[in-house]
C-alpha cells in the first residue's frame, strides 16, 4: 500500500477521498480540549451548552476536526512530505457534534517545482471535511513540500530507514 506520493504522482485537479471516516466521541473531544488547555464550556460543559447556546449541546472543538482531517490526509497527501510549509486558510463552516462521523477529501489545486532544489516541489491542496450527511464542516488550504522520485531513490526508496531482518 502506498503511503504518500512523490511530486510526479500529484495531478492538478485530482481528488483523494480519505478512508476510513472517524466517528467523533465525547471522549475524543474532551481529551483534545484538555490536552490543548481549551477549557471553553461550549466544548466541556453539557449543562452550559444546553442552557445557554443556540446549539443546545456541546460542539466539538474545531481544531480537533482540523487535526483529524489533517491526519486522515497523510496516507494520500503528505506521507512522503519533506515539510508542511503553510496553512493558507482554515474555515470552520458548520459545527460538529458528538456522534458525528467525519469524512475527508483533498483536491490538488496546483504544483510547482522547487526553484532552489531539483529533487522536490510544492503541492498546493484543499482539504474538505464533511459529516455523515454530506454537510461540509471544515475546509483548509495548505502547501506541502514533497520529494520527487529521485529524492526518494537516493534515500532508500519507498520505505527509507527500514532495516533488513537478520538472525
Amino acid at each position: 500500500m502506498q503511503f504518500g506520493r512523490y511530486y510526479e504522482e500529484f495531478e492538478v485537479g485530482a481528488v483523494y477521498k480519505h478512508w476510513p471516516g472517524k466517528t467523533v466521541t465525547e471522549y475524543d473531544d474532551h481529551l483534545f480540549c484538555l490536552l490543548t488547555m481549551n477549557h471553553h464550556p461550549l466544548h466541556l460543559d453539557a449543562h452550559y451548552a444546553g442552557e445557554t447556546t443556540d446549539f443546545g449541546k456541546n460542539v466539538v472543538v474545531g481544531n480537533y476536526i482540523y487535526s483529524l482531517l489533517l491526519g486522515m490526509s497523510v496516507p494520500d497527501v503528505s506521507g512522503k512530505a519533506i515539510a508542511n510549509l503553510e496553512v493558507e486558510s482554515l474555515k470552520h463552516v458548520k459545527p460538529t457534534f458528538h456522534g458525528d462521523t467525519i469524512y475527508g477529501e483533498t483536491e490538488v489545486l496546483d504544483k510547482t517545482p522547487s526553484k532552489s532544489k531539483d529533487d522536490r516541489g510544492v503541492v498546493y491542496v484543499e482539504t474538505r471535511g464533511y459529516k455523515q450527511d454530506g454537510t461540509i464542516v471544515c475546509i483548509f488550504r495548505r502547501k506541502v513540500m514533497v520529494p520527487k522520485r529521485s529524492y526518494g531513490d537516493t534515500r532508500g526508496g519507498e520505505q527509507p530507514g527500514r532495516p533488513t531482518p537478520h538472525e
